[in-house]
């Protein structure tokens, strides 16, 4: 089982490359932006104070899952989850029961979470994300 990884988040400059890759990636549309991205980067006030990468932590009890109604959101084995975004309704339980912040709502009503695919890091230009085998 693969799970994404900060490698070194002091080389995070908050450029969004992560952010443009995968929403590009779950995309109809190549031409998104970041409408459906399941990572945010962000600039904690300029390179004197670095940014931040959020994306889920792949619990291994998600609290997420456990909250959503329609399954949309299920436990993967070895932590996070399988979301199914033909079952979602959009209820946001599942942003308000993540204790990270690692759900975004999308424009369309539906949710972004990171399901580890790793896609994200092959874009990153200064080697913040990585991939690891588990």
């Amino acid at each position: 089982m693969k799970l994404l990884r900060i490698a070194d988040i002091e080389k995070c400059v908050g450029c969004g490359l992560c952010m443009y890759a995968c929403s590009r990636k779950s995309a109809k549309d190549p031409h998104i932006g970041y409408g459906k991205a399941a990572i945010l980067a962000v600039s904690l006030s300029g390179f004197e104070r670095g940014a931040a990468v959020i994306f889920c932590h792949a619990c291994e009890e998600p609290p997420c899952a456990q909250v959503c109604p329609t399954n949309a959101l299920k436990p993967r084995k070895g932590g996070g989850v399988i979301y199914s975004e033909k079952h979602c309704i959009g209820c946001k339980n599942c942003i308000e029961a993540c204790r990270i912040n690692a759900i975004f709502e999308r424009e369309d009503g539906k949710i972004s979470v990171c399901i580890h695919c790793g896609y994200c890091a092959e874009f990153c230009p200064h080697g913040v994300l990585e991939v690891v085998e588990v």
